[in-house]
């Protein structure tokens, strides 16, 4: 069957007239022709994204971002570049790559501009105590494992950039192990009617802190990796003034296109084009100074007035984001995720330990630290299962860390494979071991479709 698909591109390429080589048994095209391999492109990520989502929440009970993270490794060298090396090289050629990747850059660009305008400060201040020593918690045990697995880490070939310090692989580790699933996390909790509980208030609170711990983290990573003092300072420097500057001024600078949207009762296309330009300007201030896009959407999100003006923002932007910009994400992950390059027995064993450490780290430490703070088992139990899920924000920032040169591929995979299972853990664990029993008390609703 691959074959005949194979046979079938190359006729098809034939009748549109392209004119490219055959290299390593792929057509190979002119840049002019690049645009028949992009919409291509597109329409076999979607279907591919709405195939795997829909299977997975119907046979699996997985939200639909699950499946389409599966859906990108199954449309890289993992699993169809395995069955079909032609067919997957003609569809997606290297030439292309970096075509796929600046529409990946804006989608999560957008997405962590959509995440910042859901994050409310109030669940910073109504349970500070507890949610603390949760989140205190949920830093501490990663990086406390990341120090003891990093020096193993650096004595395996090809896992960590050669020549990184121990520093650096220790923080970029802690990071990953650290970050938790936030919008994943906030839409389950709203979705059910959480929000207002003790399960809901504790888990936001601790997975919005834990996330930014993260993201600093990354950031002094990226500030410091790879490039001299002046580089370092030009990223933390450039950083910190560039949030300073858009926490104090922004809120009250974007004050008049919220109520010129409060007075029109909707965002018009010309506010709509103010939005889009303060997130791209935020966004290519970021990157210019040498830390990365996102933060300078997920900052610009953060102080978008509330109330009308991010209700339609999210109604306006969301649904591209989510359902066309984000697919081609997963999928430039997932060409990048070489399954293969763990097959070994002993690379294997390292990508177990990697996982179950993350698992015991993360979601071990919330459970313990909720019951300090003086939570029931199963409130504890749920907390430590939505704290364990990494979700998007995983594939972010190993990407991310894969794009500097800080990690190699053979460590992305295993990254990939960690975010992946302890996002399926997510939902089938807090049901077990909270839903079912709310359900019964008729005080939650179904599971979120996403």
């Amino acid at each position: 069957m691959p074959d005949a698909l194979e046979s079938l591109w190359r006729t098809l390429c034939g009748v549109l007239g392209a004119h490219g080589a055959v290299v390593d048994g792929a057509a190979s095209y002119a840049p002019g022709d690049f645009s028949i391999h992009f919409f291509l492109q597109l329409a076999v990520i979607l279907i591919a994204c709405r195939v795997v989502g829909w299977v997975g929440r119907v046979a699996l009970g997985q939200p639909q971002v699950v499946g389409e993270m599966i859906a990108g490794v199954v449309l890289g060298p993992s699993l169809l570049g395995l069955i079909a090396p032609g067919l997957q090289g003609a569809i997606f050629p290297k030439e292309t790559k970096n075509v796929l990747y600046a529409g990946a850059q804006l989608g999560v660009g957008l997405y962590m501009f959509l995440v910042g305008t859901t994050l409310r400060l109030d669940h910073f201040r109504s349970k500070a105590p507890s949610a603390s020593v949760v989140s205190l918690a949920g830093i501490a045990a990663p990086f406390a494992v990341a120090v003891v697995l990093t020096p193993w880490l650096l004595g395996v070939p090809g896992l960590f950039a050669i020549g990184i310090s121990q520093f650096n692989a220790t923080l970029f580790l802690g990071a990953c192990i650290a970050l938790t699933a936030f919008p994943m996390l906030a839409r389950i909790i709203n979705e059910r009617g959480l929000a207002d509980s003790a399960l809901g208030t504790l888990s936001l609170t601790a997975g919005a802190f834990d996330d930014a711990v993260s993201w600093c983290v990354l950031a002094i990573v990226l500030a410091t990796f790879g490039g001299g003092a002046g580089v370092a300072i030009l990223a933390i420097g450039g950083g910190i003034v560039w949030g300073a500057l858009v926490l104090v001024f922004g809120p009250r600078l974007l004050a008049p296109l919220a109520r010129a949207v409060e007075r029109k009762d909707e965002l018009t296309p010309p506010l709509l084009a103010v939005v889009l330009i303060a997130f791209c300007l935020s966004a290519f201030l970021m990157d210019a100074v040498g830390i990365h896009a996102i933060f300078g959407g997920f900052i610009m999100g953060v102080v978008m007035p509330r109330g009308r003006l991010t209700e339609e923002i999210r109604a306006k932007i969301e649904p591209v984001t989510v359902v066309l910009l984000l697919p081609m994400f997963f999928t430039y992950s997932g060409l990048n995720t070489r399954l293969d390059a763990v097959s070994s027995p002993a690379l294997l064993l390292v990508a177990a330990v990697i996982l179950a450490a993350s698992v015991l780290a993360k979601g071990g430490a919330c459970y313990l630290a909720a019951r300090l703070a003086g939570e029931d088992n199963r409130t504890a139990l749920g907390i430590g299962a939505l704290m364990n899920s990494r979700g998007l924000m995983e594939l972010i920032i190993i990407n991310i860390g894969l794009q500097k040169g800080i990690i190699g591929p053979t460590l992305f995979a295993m990254l990939v494979l960690m975010a992946i299972v302890t996002t399926m853990m997510a939902s089938p664990l807090f049901e077990w071991v909270y839903g079912r029993h709310g359900r019964a008390s008729g005080a939650l609703s179904e599971m979120p479709a996403r």
